[in-house]
């Protein structure tokens, strides 16, 4: 059975969309079966999903869907069967259907920007994977290059006893470059360096695979 990845976060603008695309264009890369699903009703991979159909050759296999809520169970369900890896994209707002696809994952990748707003915002989204008992990992995204500001969100992040997954993504107009092709990273410019952060991001991902050591 696949390893079901979802994207959430409760905070709009945070980076989800992109996180989910990256991730699972990384996988894909690799080699690996991957499925990419659009739960988010903003349908901003929906529309990824079209410009990456006018990618060519550049553009990994990739299978993708965007379900309802209700459908999204046996969609995950059916898609596990013949893919390596699932990643979800979720709804912004802790509402059902964000619930139903928290609660179909293996593990749950929380996107925070490096902010003490961002910070305040994920308490939802944590408190709603809790509830479903699934694993989390907290995921810095969009850090800036000045790292005071990542290196105060990190001690808060321990200091919580948070999961905080240890690569993260730059600040990196790379990443929303390769996004607006409906691409990722290692498809677009795999010799820079926001690739090598998505290539260190997913296999720090993959690590947490149940059965994983």
């Amino acid at each position: 059975m696949a390893f079901v990845v979802a994207v959430a976060q409760r905070k709009g603008g945070a980076g989800k969309s992109t996180v989910a695309a990256t991730l699972a264009t990384t996988f894909a890369a690799q080699g690996q079966r991957v499925a990419l699903l659009d739960a988010d009703p903003q349908q901003t991979l929906a529309r990824w999903q079209q410009e990456r159909a006018a990618a060519g050759s550049r553009a990994h296999p990739l299978g993708f869907e965007a379900p309802s809520g209700w459908r999204l169970p046996a969609t995950i369900e059916r898609l596990a069967r013949t893919h390596d890896v699932v990643v979800l994209d979720t709804p912004p707002h802790a509402d059902t259907d964000a619930r139903i696809a928290i609660r179909a994952a293996d593990l749950v990748l929380v996107p925070l920007q490096p902010s003490p707003a961002d910070l305040w915002a994920m308490e939802g989204t944590l408190e709603l994977i809790a509830e479903e008992k699934r694993r989390a990992a907290v995921l810095l995204n969009r850090v800036p290059a000045n790292g005071r500001l990542r290196e105060e969100i990190v001690r808060e992040l321990l200091r919580r006893k948070l999961p905080l997954l240890e690569p993260g993504f730059g600040n990196r107009t790379a990443f929303a470059a390769a996004f607006a092709k409906g691409l990722g990273v290692v498809e677009s410019a795999p010799r820079g360096t926001a690739a090598d952060e998505a290539r260190a991001v997913a296999d720090a991902v993959a690590a947490l695979r149940p059965g994983k050591a």
